[in-house]
């Protein structure tokens, strides 16, 4: 890096003219220069502005190591990349492109995947591997991906550009679960984790799970590792998940435990397997209803988790309007007020505990209805469905909720 040198007398005197004119480079400590000189770190883009008075003699040197000052070695991952960029740039630097830098992202072991709104302006991409050669650095990754919006297919599949590095498979570590798969490839959502653990710490010890968009394996493993699940049938049509969904298997080593089911889960030939039925998909599962009611064991019944978005309107709070009660979910960045509800049975008393709002209650008594409705198509006899549960995962949009909705469906006795 650039700096200037002088004798140790006027050290403190060049320095108090270079914090004035704001070419002072911070990031780095005054340290000894040539023939006991000392040199102080400036910014290689202003040196075109500097001006010295004659009283204080100094010279342009270089710093071939130069020792990072306090205060950049406190400074934030985002700090230090916007800190390299602009020593890239130098004079092209402008507070529009500042704007187009990062400030989260995700990691992955060894690799970063960045937002879909950064780095848009085209002066980005002319500059080449030197820029994400520097990103790396700044954050200490080996790959770097960019994401883009998620492509509108049945699959959901992700955009998702590579921008350094060969591959983007990935290792990805929640609740002592190994999960490997291809960022390219496969979605991974974090929001979801709330209902990953919830899962987890459910009562499953010999039953059969059937999860019927299994993905790489979001929830069939906690099943599987943590719930005792006796087997699982994983269903998938996803190819790219289906292979991650594989090394998953074996990873965690329960691949004895499950079978991987690749294609469309409505050809499925399952029947009267299930204790326990996943649909994972949102916005809507709706289209595995059907398959969900087959799976189920037609002498016993089981539970299903059914995942939904839900909108709930904003609407001014009345006085008179009564409140209901439900167990409160931990949603990412939801309205505190989003909660879930006690055992009650569809069509009969209800019995309430902690508040809820009326959107989800509705959405949760017209799916058992449905529920209800199908199994005794299917069975040529009653079912009884109850609400176990209502879970809320997290804030999927503005006044949009992903919601799980626990289901027990049993069938009459005659």
């Amino acid at each position: 890096i650039p700096a200037l040198a002088t004798e140790p007398r006027f050290a403190q005197r060049l320095r108090e003219r270079l914090e004035e004119v704001q070419i002072l480079d911070r990031r780095y400590q005054l340290q000894e220069g040539p023939g006991g000189r000392v040199a102080l770190p400036v910014l290689e883009e202003k040196l075109s502005q500097l001006w010295v008075p004659q009283e204080i003699p100094c010279g342009l040197v270089w710093i071939q190591d130069p020792v990072p000052s306090r205060a950049a070695r406190r400074r934030t991952p985002a700090q230090k990349l916007r800190d390299e960029l602009r020593q890239l740039l130098g004079e092209k630097w402008s507070e529009e492109l500042e704007c187009d830098v990062p400030r989260a992202w995700q990691r992955h072991g060894d690799l970063v995947l960045l937002s879909e709104d950064s780095f848009r302006a085209a002066l980005w991409e002319r500059l080449g591997p030197a820029l994400w050669e520097t990103v790396a650095s700044a954050l200490g990754a080996r790959r770097l991906d960019r994401r883009g919006r998620v492509l509108p297919d049945r699959m959901r599949s992700p955009s998702v550009t590579l921008l350094l590095g060969q591959d983007g498979w990935v290792e990805h570590v929640d609740n002592g679960i190994r999960y490997t798969f291809d960022v390219t490839k496969c979605m991974f959502s974090p929001g979801n984790i709330t209902e990953k653990l919830r899962v987890a710490s459910l009562p499953c010890s010999g039953e059969v799970l059937v999860d019927l968009y299994a993905g790489i394996g979001y929830f069939t493993l906690p099943y599987l590792v943590h719930a005792a699940a006796a087997f699982a049938h994983a269903c998938e049509w996803n190819s790219h998940a289906v292979e991650a969904l594989r090394k998953n298997l074996v990873l965690n080593g329960v691949q004895d435990r499950c079978c991987v089911h690749h294609g469309d889960n409505r050809q499925l030939e399952l029947r009267d397997v299930a204790d326990r039925v996943n649909l994972g998909l949102i916005p809507s599962s709706e289209e595995g209803w059907p398959v969900a009611c087959r799976v189920l064991k037609k002498a016993t019944g089981g539970v299903l988790h059914i995942h939904h978005n839900v909108e709930t309107l904003p609407t001014p709070a009345m006085p008179q309007t009564p409140v209901l009660l439900a167990e409160q979910g931990s949603p990412e960045g939801a309205d505190p007020d989003g909660e879930a509800q006690h055992p009650t049975e569809v069509g009969g008393k209800d019995t309430l505990g902690p508040r809820i709002r009326p959107e989800w209650q509705r959405w949760a008594e017209a799916t058992a209805a449905r529920i209800r409705g199908l199994l005794a198509e299917l069975h040529g006899q009653p079912w009884c469905t109850s609400i176990l549960h209502i879970e809320v995962v997290k804030s999927y949009a503005p006044h949009v909720h992903h919601l799980v909705l626990d289901l027990e469906c049993r069938p009459t006795l005659p």
